[in-house]
């Protein structure tokens, strides 16, 4: 048995593959499954760590992106489409899987038209409320479609489309006690704590906004603040002088990236999040965790914005536009929703139902039975 998983390479569609993968492989293990192999194939392998760890080869096969907008990198991007088309086929024709599982975004292109002309199953998932142009296409096709949002369902086949929820990893679906994820961050047990989450390339709107207002923050909260990589030495040294002589400062912990014990510790302490509308926030659903969500403006259909809007109508979240993202709005939002028990409590159950555990199991059993009736 070979399943293919491809992606693009983000942490929104890395991760819920890592999650279905985690399931295919206990699943393996259960049933005794021989010479199983997983691949991931996409233009980088994102995090070779995580692959290793859950037995998974990776494959490189490049892609351009093809833009909505003119763009000088599109006359490019073409020859890179095409070329990475021709080496899919080989690729997939060398593998042979029994089944591909796609995630969506650019990358994921090749390896799913490759196995469209190869005549090999292909199952998708779509993360956001409204598809991305890969998906929407290989959903006429598709032999499964799984959905994270309810809403999803519209743009494809209603045979073959099931409302599933966000595959989530084993690791970090459940939070540690409050204690000691308090301990693990050296925090203090009496105050209410914010954990700032702008994805793992970080998103300095936020970033800045929680500097500004880190003054007003640390007088009643703690804050867990996860930077990204790329802007962490930047955000850190300027936390570092705001805070100079604050007797607080304590207060205020910032890292560069969170892994998996990181984020399982960081759930535990929240009291309130501050994320973007990607697939994060199907984790912090799993966590019955309130949240401010600030939706990425401007992107191709405005996924992050529907996915944002669509959770705050499930009474879960309250939503931050771009615009309106200011040190005063966010902080006078974090008190509103901290100081209204009521509220609090009532939007931290609507979290949990909103969430739809054994989404990962689901995609994993459909893929392993795909693949064991193609062999």
């Amino acid at each position: 048995m070979k399943i293919v998983f491809t992606g693009g390479g983000t942490g929104g569609h890395f991760y819920p593959i890592i999650a279905v993968a985690q399931k295919v492989n206990q699943i393996i293990d259960h049933e005794n499954i021989l010479k199983a192999k997983l691949y991931y194939v996409s233009d980088s392998p994102y995090d070779k760590e995580m692959l290793f760890e859950n037995d998974i080869l990776y494959e490189e096969i490049n892609s351009g992106k093809m833009r909505t907008y003119f763009s000088l990198k599109n006359f490019v991007d073409i020859f890179k489409v095409f070329f990475g088309i021709i080496n899919a086929i080989f690729k997939m024709f060398s593998i042979y899987p029994d089944v591909v599982f796609g995630k969506g975004g650019y990358a994921s292109f090749p390896a799913i038209f490759a196995a469209r002309i190869l005549r090999i199953p292909v199952v998708i998932h779509e993360s956001d409320s409204a598809p991305g142009r890969v998906n929407k296409w290989a959903g006429h096709f598709a032999k499964k479609v799984a959905v994270s949002f309810p809403e999803a369902t519209d743009y494809f086949p209603k045979d073959t489309t099931a409302w599933t929820g966000q595959p989530i990893r084993t690791e970090i679906e459940n939070p540690a006690g409050r204690r000691e994820a308090l301990e693990y961050f050296k925090l203090e047990s009496e105050l209410p704590v914010i954990v700032v989450l702008g994805g793992s390339q970080g998103a300095e709107l936020i970033n800045n906004t929680i500097l500004d207002a880190l003054p007003r923050l640390i007088n009643n909260y703690q804050i867990i603040h996860q930077t990204g990589v790329k802007n962490f030495k930047i955000v850190s040294g300027r936390a570092e002088v705001v805070l100079l002589n604050n007797p607080r400062k304590l207060r205020y912990v910032s890292m560069p990236f969170l892994n998996p014990l990181m984020i399982k510790m960081a759930a535990g302490a929240a009291t309130i999040i501050i994320s973007r509308a990607g697939s994060m926030l199907f984790e912090i659903a799993s966590w019955g965790v309130p949240s401010i969500l600030v939706p990425i403006t401007n992107t191709n259909l405005d996924h992050q914005k529907k996915n944002a809007f669509n959770y705050a109508r499930a009474g879960a979240c309250s939503v931050i536009e771009e615009m309106n993202m200011t040190a005063n709005i966010l902080s006078g939002e974090i008190e509103r929703i901290i100081g209204n028990r009521k509220g609090y409590e009532l939007m931290a159950q609507n979290a949990k139902i909103f969430n739809k555990p054994d989404a990962a199991k689901k995609i994993a059993r459909a893929l392993v039975d795909i693949a064991l009736s193609h062999e």
